[in-house]
């Protein structure tokens, strides 16, 4: 049995959205090599490879070579359909980076028990978890990450301003643990 019908789908497969990423990644190296001057120095003496500018200077240099390299491959690569589509997926991906600062801005809010638990239950619902045996696991998860930061590693976290509104003993609790 030969293996090429499958190697060829899988580089069939995997060139759909090569194209978008080689521009996008070698327009960002290009901006990175650009600000290279504002955001190191060249210092008068020293030897050339002590120099604070230097390294970052040829890791974005080749960053970038290889980057026009990549584009150049992908424009003499045959285009196929599902470009786009593979894009689009790419883009979904990013919702997560909003749960995360939905997340971070919630905590100085409701506080780190309640946004933690909110957070992860909400996450397991949505990518389709609706088990109660799973949202249960969830928040016991979340109540030992809690516990864990909060009260054996001691990670000092913004309180939720929600807490000024609990009664005097169990206010100084929540901001020490939860």
């Amino acid at each position: 049995m030969s293996t090429r019908p499958i190697l060829t789908a899988l580089s069939r497969q995997r060139r759909r959205g090569d194209l978008v990423f080689a521009i996008v990644f070698l327009a960002f190296s290009l901006f990175l090599l650009a600000n290279l001057g504002s955001q190191t120095v060249w210092k008068s003496s020293g030897k050339l490879v002590a120099q604070p500018r230097f390294w970052p200077a040829v890791s974005l240099g080749g960053m970038t070579l290889f980057a026009l390299l990549h584009v150049l491959g992908s424009v003499s690569s045959p285009r196929e359909q599902g470009r786009w589509r593979e894009v689009l997926r790419w883009l979904r991906s990013l919702e997560f980076a909003g749960w995360f600062i939905a997340y971070a801005a919630l905590v100085p809010i409701i506080g780190f028990l309640p946004s933690t638990l909110l957070v992860s239950v909400l996450l397991v619902l949505r990518c389709g978890y609706g088990d109660g045996r799973l949202i249960l696991t969830t928040v016991g998860l979340g109540f030992a990450i809690v516990v864990i930061f909060r009260g054996v590693l001691q990670v000092k976290l913004p309180a939720g301003a929600i807490y000024d509104y609990l009664p005097d003993g169990i206010r100084q609790v929540f901001f020490i643990y939860f």
